[in-house]
């Protein structure tokens, strides 16, 4: 991120100025997206699988994708967001009484550690190079259309006899849902409106977005980089943002039951 340097060129007055240039290759908005961190180091992922396995392991299994009693925290939303042990470190000092886990009094650096070897454990599950796709059509086809038009509200924004009719010859099934799961072509990205203090606003195609900046692409194209201020409205709307909130919610059984709904639609 842009930080002190970002706040110090650019006071409140310039908000409305537009950059003189645009890069030459604007960062896309920021997510939760685990491909794009950086690998933790390989000493620190060997010593927090030791720590794991003898603490944790237990409850939550040596290879952290949960166990009888503990969940799988691979994909649990908490241990996908922390940052060196930010998120877990204060689960695992205070634990959680009503759910049978207890506190660990483990130093920060060992909760580091940990934190090191569960992000590679995240990062080793989507390298769809490090594993062989076998057979992905494995669920249940009502159930999947079950849940479309209930629990995951895909039919608010869908219909199997519009958008989506024929769909299952468009794509092969890995790819359908590879599109279901992570879309993100490169025609749909968020929209947003930027409102200054004096009234003015900017609209267009969002570029990049984080504490400290708000950069797009208006319909002419003209590039703009506005710095944050608490009198700067920015409101962001993005069509795929259902699909990303989808993607903390879905169970195993929802994502293969839904897939098999749509390869029948043909």
């Amino acid at each position: 991120m842009k930080k002190l340097a970002a706040l110090f060129l650019f006071t409140a007055a310039s908000l409305a100025a537009q950059a003189p240039a645009p890069p030459s290759a604007p960062a896309r908005p920021r997510g939760n997206m685990l491909i794009s961190r950086a690998v933790p180091d390989p000493s620190a992922v060997e010593r927090g699988q030791k720590i794991f396995s003898a603490n944790c392991g237990f409850c939550h299994g040596t290879n952290a994708q949960g166990g009888d009693t503990g969940p799988d925290l691979v994909r649990s939303p908490l241990a996908l967001d922390d940052e060196r042990g930010d998120k877990i470190g204060p689960v695992i000092l205070e634990g959680r009484a009503n759910k049978g886990m207890p506190a660990f009094h483990l130093p920060a650096e060992q909760i580091q550690d940990i934190a090191a070897f569960l992000r590679s454990r995240q990062q080793a599950a989507i390298d769809r190079n490090a594993y062989t796709i076998l057979n992905v059509v494995t669920g249940d086809r009502q159930k999947g259309r079950e849940y479309f038009n209930g629990a995951g509200r895909c039919n608010t924004c869908h219909s199997p006899t519009g958008d989506l009719a024929g769909i299952a010859k468009k794509y092969d099934a890995v790819t359908l849902q590879s599109r279901f799961l992570y879309p993100r072509p490169v025609e749909v990205r968020p929209q947003v409106t930027v409102t200054l203090a004096s009234g003015q606003t900017f609209a267009g195609t969002l570029d990049y977005l984080d504490d400290f900046n708000v950069a797009l692409r208006d319909g002419a194209g003209e590039y703009h980089s506005l710095s944050r201020d608490p009198r700067l409205k920015i409101d962001v709307h993005d069509p795929l943002s259902a699909h990303a909130e989808l993607l903390k919610k879905y169970s195993d059984a929802d994502m293969h039951n839904l897939l098999a709904y749509l390869v029948t639609l043909k």
